[in-house]
């Protein structure tokens, strides 16, 4: 907190800010205006009782209206917590349902509720969930915050709900502690400029790379910042190219998805865009697909964009945000790998044969975390070794809380369990796919992402819309299919050309046919609220 105030103190003409409201209503303000106005936040907070310890939920859609508010509940000593956004297709029952699960979870003592979603007040009175507009919050006197410095470490700054089923919730205990750690971590791996990198970002703040590095970091450190909504984005994915020539953005993030379709609005545009400032474009949050990558740097080369800038990273949120970060201004490197040696063997040996395996080299742990990759005995694996990664360090949360109460995130000698497979490369990390989703056939380890990235490079196939699940599970026999969404799925011929064209491609990739698949009509696939397919979910649109 104290990095925080001492950024709210710096004013004048060369004060730091945040802009919101592009395209349409482009307003600045400094980051010393949105602490004045998180300080009159903070008292309204403090008169209706709430202080050190207590849960806050917010559920607005507005960064103009959420960064003080999260700075306020921040200064009194609460914790912040996200909450999922209806959608137009979401149904209102279940949404409320799940709502309430969430809010019984964390121990909400208020929801901070503001537009868009401001209509969903009287929801809310007939639950009998506390609550009050954002619009209303600012009325009182400016808190007194000079004990704010002074918030022990362990105290939650933010319950960060992950993704998966919204019936069965989960959330991240972040301390303040845990926070610090890996902000000057990520400050430190990405070589911020806190005078001169201007950040750029549409990225929903219900999503931890949204919250922590696109609105925390720029808040705590004073960084020039430009926010605007998913919606806006998907509105118009140019938008993004736009705000980047506009303010001279120099860092930005996004899921690999994005950049797939930003790279195709690029290929067909004959605008004057100016992509040379950036030296960050930070890929994460689902596996990165080099291919999709490429398509991007070439489609960014026409407006100025070095291939450079593009910034492979590894994250989740028990580590607050960051794992790791690949070393900044050297593009993506990708480290290529016999197919059989890995599969077969767990073992990455190089290889430039037609059919290798291309993974990212993920960088090293940022400063205060660090990595091991163990076998199923726990014994720690040497270089091109495929195991369990697993992490330890100060950013590393204490537990998770759950309906049925908290579970430990660290184990044994503080080391946290990522559920990942991977190996290192002289130190840097490589991440080749979830333990639970990788289906075995054969004593072979066939991972989803290069039966989905087969399937999604069929015509007719969305983007990042090709899911394969393990059927089977657990047994000798394991088998696996594929889902894939099509805007042509009520045509039963161009079905029929698809579902056997991701047959043979996916037989050419990994060397085994699906038992299934099915061509889908968009938005059938379960997705989280932040966007990620749901391999488990989709298992239950297949018959066993």
């Amino acid at each position: 907190m104290s990095l925080l105030l001492a950024t709210a103190t710096v004013d004048g003409p060369a004060a730091k800010g945040i802009t919101t409201g592009e395209p349409e209503n482009p307003v600045r303000r400094t980051w010393a205006e949105v602490h004045t106005e998180a300080r009159r936040m903070a008292g309204s907070l403090q008169v209706r009782g709430l202080g050190l310890g207590d849960a806050i939920a917010v559920l607005a859609g507005e960064p103009a209206l959420i960064a003080p508010a999260v700075q306020a509940a921040w200064l009194t000593g609460a914790s912040v917590t996200m909450l999922h956004q209806p959608t137009p297709r979401t149904d209102l029952g279940e949404w409320v349902a799940d709502t309430l699960r969430v809010l019984g979870m964390i121990d909400a003592k208020l929801v901070l509720l503001g537009a868009p979603f401001d209509q969903l007040a009287p929801v809310l009175q007939q639950n009998n969930i506390d609550f009050t507009l954002l619009t209303e919050l600012g009325d009182g006197e400016p808190a007194d915050v000079s004990g704010a410095a002074d918030i022990p470490e362990d105290t939650s700054l933010v319950l960060q709900l992950t993704s998966g089923s919204t019936a069965d919730p989960k959330a991240v205990r972040i301390t303040h502690g845990n926070a610090h750690a890996n902000l000057e971590g990520m400050r430190v791996a990405a070589a911020l400029d806190l005078d001169n990198d201007v950040m750029v970002s549409w990225l929903p703040l219900f999503h931890d790379m949204g919250m922590i590095g696109f609105l925390t970091v720029p808040m705590v450190y004073g960084i020039e910042l430009v926010k605007v909504t998913p919606l806006d984005f998907l509105k118009a994915p140019l938008l993004w190219a736009e705000l980047i020539t506009r303010y001279r953005g120099t860092v930005t993030a996004a899921p690999n998805f994005a950049y797939a379709l930003l790279a195709r609005r690029l290929a067909g545009s004959d605008a004057s865009y100016d992509l040379s400032s950036m030296r960050i474009a930070l890929n994460g949050a689902e596996p990165i697909d080099p291919t999709a990558v490429r398509s991007f740097e070439e489609a960014g080369a026409r407006f100025g964009m070095s291939a450079n800038a593009v910034f492979p990273a590894y994250g989740m949120a028990e580590t607050t945000l960051a794992v790791s970060f690949a070393p900044p201004g050297t593009g993506m490197r990708v480290d290529r790998v016999d197919a059989e040696h890995l599969e077969a063997k767990r073992q990455a040996v190089p290889s430039v044969e037609e059919g290798a395996r291309a993974f990212p080299l993920l960088g090293e742990p940022v400063p205060g975390l660090e990595a091991q990759v163990v076998d199923e005995d726990g014994r720690v694996l040497a270089d091109r070794e495929v195991g369990q990664l697993r992490l330890r360090g100060a950013a590393v949360a204490p537990e998770y809380l759950t309906v049925d109460g908290t579970q430990p995130i660290r184990g044994a000698e503080g080391w946290m369990d990522t559920g990942d497979l991977g190996y290192t490369v002289d130190g840097q990390l490589v991440v080749c796919g979830r333990i639970k989703d990788v289906i075995i056939m054969g004593g072979r380890n066939i991972y989803p992402t290069d039966i989905e990235r087969a399937a999604g490079s069929v015509e007719g196939v969305r983007t990042g819309n090709a899911v394969a699940v393990r059927l089977d599970a657990g047994s000798r026999r394991e088998r696996f299919a594929v889902a894939a969404e099509s805007a042509q799925a009520a045509d039963e011929t161009v079905v029929a050309t698809i579902r056997k064209e991701i047959a043979a491609r996916v037989l050419d990739a990994v060397g085994a046919r699906p038992a299934s698949i099915l061509v889908l009509p968009t938005g059938s696939l379960p997705k989280t609220p932040s966007g990620k397919l749901r391999r488990a979910a989709a298992r239950d649109l297949f018959d066993e």
